[in-house]
């Protein structure tokens, strides 16, 4: 299970609270504390060339796009 799907058992799950609470408690991602997973594009996830310098938290991609927007000239 992926970290969002495990949400998608709720629906399930809702008429037996005890289940839910332990299904909760055994499925439930842990949120991440240091990985390459835990960098991700702010404007569209990606978790590949991450650009975090001056806190901008883009993909190459798309600081691209937003460059000239956010003020960055190309030399």
């Amino acid at each position: 299970m992926t970290t969002k799907d495990y949400t998608k058992a709720f629906a399930q799950l809702n008429a037996k609270p005890a289940v839910k609470a332990k299904f909760e408690r055994f499925n439930k991602p842990k949120t991440r504390q240091c990985g390459e997973a835990l960098k991700k594009c702010r404007r569209c996830g990606r978790t590949g060339a991450h650009i975090s310098k001056y806190r901008l938290h883009y993909c190459r991609q798309c600081f691209r796009e937003l460059a000239k927007i956010i003020g960055f000239r190309k030399y």
